[in-house]
C-alpha cells in the first residue's frame, strides 16, 4: 500500500529532528513530534526540544501540549495526534513523524483504540492503589488471574501500574484488557508509513554524540531548568520529572551534590536508553536504515530519504 506519511526514528542524539526539518522543506511536510517528554511545557533543554531556529520555519506539532505535573500517556498522545495528522493530510501536506518514543509511533500508526474513559475510573484506581498499599500486590494479581488469566500471565508480578490498570479496565467497562486489545489489534492500521531509521555504524560514535549532547545541555542551563521546575513545586515523582536528564539532576541537587555528577549519570542513562530504543525499532523489518559514520552526513541522508520517498510514491 502506498505510504501516506513518513516516520523518522532512531536512538537519542541520532539526528532525527534535523533530518525531519530538511525533509519537510524538500517534501512539503510538517513535523509531528513522537517524543514522550517533549510534550511537556517548560521542559526544553533536557528534552532537546527543537528551538525556533532549528525548526527553520517548518511547522512542528505535539510539542508543549501538557503541563509537567500531568501524567501524559500514550492513549492521550494518540487521541491528540490523530487530528493533527489528519489535518496535515487534508491540506495536501506530508506528515513527518519524528521521535524516539517507539510506543507512541507504533500506536499512532495503528490508530490504536484504548479502553474508553469512565468518570469513575479515577476512584476505582485509587481504591485499587489503596488496597495494594495495605495488602500488597499479590491479592490484586490473584483477582486479575481470575478475570483475565492471559493478562495476569503476561504482566510481571511486580508491575503494579499495569496490574491495577488491567483491573481498572475490567471493573469500569466489564471487558478485560486482553479482550479490548484483541479487538483493537483487529482494526486495520490508520496510517501507512515509510519508515527511515537513523543509527551509527560504530556504537562508540553514538556514545560520543550522547555525551556531547549532555555537555551542551549543561552549558545551555539544564541545571537552572531543573531548579525552576522544583521551585514551582513539580513533584520529583511525577512522570515528567522521571525523564532522563531531569531525574538525575534533581537527585543531585536535592542530595547536595554538584550538578555535574548528575550529568554523568544522565550520560549513562541515555546510553542505556539508546540501546532499548534500537532494540524496539529493529523489530520493524520495513525500516530503511541510514547509518552514520563518525558524524552524521545530512546531505546524503536527505538525498537518500528523498529517493526513498519518491520510489514509494511520496511526492
Amino acid at each position: 500500500m502506498k505510504p501516506d506519511c513518513l516516520v523518522i526514528c532512531g536512538p537519542t542524539a541520532s539526528g532525527k529532528t534535523a533530518l525531519a526539518v530538511a525533509l519537510a522543506q524538500r517534501l512539503n511536510g510538517e513535523v509531528v513530534s513522537a517524543d514522550s517528554m517533549q510534550v511537556y511545557r517548560s521542559m526544553d533543554i533536557g528534552t532537546a526540544k527543537p528551538t525556533k531556529e532549528e525548526m527553520q520555519g517548518v511547522p512542528h506539532h505535539m510539542l508543549d501540549v501538557a503541563d509537567p505535573w500531568e501524567n501524559y500517556s500514550v492513549s492521550r498522545y494518540v487521541t491528540d495526534a490523530i487530528p493533527v495528522m489528519d489535518d496535515i493530510l487534508a491540506r495536501g501536506k506530508l506528515p513527518i513523524v519524528a521521535g524516539g518514543t517507539g510506543l507512541y509511533i507504533d500506536h499512532l500508526m495503528a490508530g490504536r483504540q484504548f479502553a474508553p474513559f469512565d468518570p469513575h475510573a479515577a476512584q476505582v484506581r485509587e481504591q485499587l492503589q489503596q488496597q495494594a498499599r495495605e495488602e500488597g500486590l499479590e491479592p490484586l494479581r490473584e483477582k486479575l488471574a481470575q478475570v483475565d488469566p492471559q493478562a495476569a500471565q503476561r504482566l510481571h508480578p511486580n508491575d503494579e501500574k499495569r496490574i491495577i490498570r488491567a483491573l481498572e479496565v475490567y471493573l469500569t467497562t466489564g471487558k478485560t484488557i486482553t479482550q479490548h486489545n484483541l479487538e483493537s489489534q483487529a482494526i486495520p492500521p490508520r496510517y501507512h508509513p515509510l519508515t527511515i531509521g537513523l543509527d551509527f555504524e560504530a556504537r562508540p560514535n553514538l556514545w560520543k554524540r550522547i555525551d556531547q549532547r549532555v555537555d551542551v545541555m549543561m552549558e545551555q542551563g539544564l541545571e537552572e531548568e531543573v531548579r525552576r521546575l522544583l521551585e514551582r513545586g513539580i513533584p520529583p515523582t511525577c512522570t515528567a520529572m522521571q525523564a532522563i536528564g531531569y531525574k538525575e539532576i534533581a537527585a543531585a541537587l536535592q542530595q547536595g551534590r554538584p550538578a555535574w555528577e548528575g550529568a554523568e549519570e544522565v550520560k549513562l542513562r541515555s546510553r542505556q536508553y539508546a540501546k532499548r530504543q534500537l532494540t524496539w525499532f529493529r523489530r520493524n523489518p520495513n525500516t530503511h536504515w541510514i547509518r552514520w559514520g563518525e558524524t552524521p552526513d545530512f546531505s546524503h541522508a536527505v538525498d537518500r530519504s528523498t529517493e526513498l520517498a519518491h520510489t514509494h510514491g511520496l511526492q
